[in-house]
């Protein structure tokens, strides 16, 4: 009983002891001073927790990536070498080639033989007139058959265009159909209206299909479209890659990719901002225990980091682990 008496008291002192220690760590625990936007830590530990990064300029290579679609491709026909045979993924813009090829053999018929024709068959009646061999009634016959032949030009003209219209909506031009090289496929690619001035005619760029996902073909901007998709807001690229072995098709699915050189910025890494009723912040170790909390002017995203502005300098320290935690100091939740 005795035994039972003294295994009591010493366990009641041990638990007493406990809680006594565990009541002077918490009291020992100083809760971080916040002052305007600096936070400032009582225990090198606590504040050691933040991890920082030293912010440089660098020149800034971003990769933009769109979807892609073969939509065309360039072939030497079989029945006549000296023409190519270009095959669409979409009959609609097959149509509106065909159709844009008519016209245009319509209109060089009509001014290269029948309206030359009805001109001077027009002067042979006149002149015959003036030696009284043709008639009134004559002449008007062949000053109507000649304004025939102008209206027919002038139809032939405006299916043309209309027809240029439809293939240009689609990302062609009629110049480059009648120029295209054998073995090439024209590549379309929509991008958002805000990034065109990423992209210029000329610039090489890299695509990829899911069709060969293990390869990277090599691909150069022709044109940019003239029309902006008032609900999208996307336009047309349209890209040309050569295809010796043919074995991009049309119709194949893919990837455009630009390397774009954005110039020398200061940038941070997204886990670094913090946004707060729409303004964007960061925090700066100033030092060992203190932290201040700067307000940025952001930039573009680029790959994993923010272009900014203003708020931060070359070499400022900047917390990249335990962001929120010195969000909801400064910011009191």
């Amino acid at each position: 009983m005795r035994q039972i008496i003294l295994l009591t008291l010493f366990v009641s002192v041990v638990l007493s002891c406990k809680k006594e220690a565990s009541q002077e760590r918490h009291l020992n625990f100083t809760k971080p001073k916040v002052v305007g936007d600096v936070i400032t830590f009582a225990d090198d530990t606590i504040a050691g927790y933040f991890s920082t990064q030293s912010i440089q300029t660098a020149d800034l290579q971003t990769d933009f990536s769109v979807p892609a679609r073969v939509v065309a491709t360039v072939m030497t026909s079989s029945e006549n070498p000296s023409l190519n045979l270009i095959l669409f993924d979409n009959p609609s813009s097959t149509t509106d080639y065909t159709q844009l090829l008519q016209h245009l053999a319509n209109i060089k018929q009509i001014e290269d033989i029948m309206i030359k024709q009805r001109s001077i068959e027009l002067e042979r009646v006149l002149d015959l007139q003036k030696h009284g061999a043709a008639t009134g009634r004559d002449v008007l016959e062949a000053q109507t058959a000649l304004a025939a032949e102008k209206t027919n030009l002038i139809n032939e003209k405006s299916s043309l265009i209309e027809e240029e219209s439809m293939l240009k909506l689609s990302g062609f031009s009629t110049e480059a159909l009648r120029k295209a090289k054998p073995n090439t496929v024209w590549v379309i690619s929509e991008i958002a209206d805000n990034q065109i001035s990423k992209v210029k005619p000329g610039e090489s760029c890299k695509v990829t299909f899911s069709s060969y996902p293990n390869e990277v073909f090599s691909g150069k901007i022709e044109d940019i479209g003239d029309v902006v998709d008032n609900v999208t807001r996307m336009l047309k690229l349209r890209i040309g890659i050569t295809n010796p072995d043919r074995r991009l098709k049309a119709g194949m699915f893919g990837n455009s990719l630009f390397g774009l050189k954005e110039g020398k910025f200061l940038t941070v890494p997204l886990e670094s901002l913090v946004t707060v009723q729409g303004k964007n912040y960061v925090f700066v170790k100033t030092s060992s225990r203190t932290f201040e909390r700067r307000r940025v002017t952001t930039g573009q995203q680029a790959n994993n980091r923010m272009i900014v502005f203003d708020g931060i300098a070359e070499n400022d320290e900047v917390v990249v682990k335990g962001t929120m935690q010195l969000k909801g100091l400064a910011f009191g939740y």
